[in-house]
Formats: structure tokens, C-alpha cells, sequence
């Protein structure tokens, strides 16, 4: 929780704001990036565990933090080399 004392500071030293707004929102990216780099498929950090793990993403989940209009078929001709790789 934060210190009431610190809302006291801020107001007082008015020229602190922008400071502590630019390492709150870094503080708030650098956890986001770390999040999103070891809970999404396209970024891989462990290509031992699973060195394809494009192949077994859910087609239905959107992957984008924003997704429009989309839509997901099957190529066939990539489903004739999956299969004939297998």
C-alpha cells in the first residue's frame, strides 16, 4: 500500500510527478514484457522443452492484444504437408 505521506511529498514537490509517473509505467512494462514473454506462443525461450510450439496453438484463442474481423480456416495445402511429414 502506498504511504500517505508520499501523496504529501508529490504535492509539494510538484516537479516530481513526471518522475514517478515514467518509472511507474516502466515498472508496469517491464512486468507486462516478462509476462508476455513466457505466456505466449510466439515468443520462445525454451526451445528444448518444446521446440515448435507454433504447432500447438489454439486456432480459437485470439494471440493479438487486439484482434478484428478474424477469422481462422485451414490451408490445405498445409495441412497435406503436416500430414505427410508425420
Amino acid at each position: 500500500m502506498i504511504n500517505p505521506t508520499f501523496f504529501k511529498i508529490i504535492k509539494k514537490q510538484k516537479e516530481l510527478v513526471p518522475l514517478v509517473t515514467i518509472v511507474s509505467f516502466a515498472g508496469f512494462m517491464a512486468v507486462y514484457s516478462s509476462w508476455h514473454a513466457f505466456n505466449k506462443s510466439e515468443v520462445v525461450v525454451n526451445k528444448h522443452g518444446n521446440p515448435e510450439p507454433w504447432q500447438h496453438v489454439d486456432p480459437t484463442k485470439p494471440q493479438k492484444l487486439l484482434t478484428l474481423n478474424q477469422e481462422w480456416k485451414p490451408i490445405e495445402e498445409l495441412e497435406k504437408v503436416r500430414k505427410a511429414m508425420k
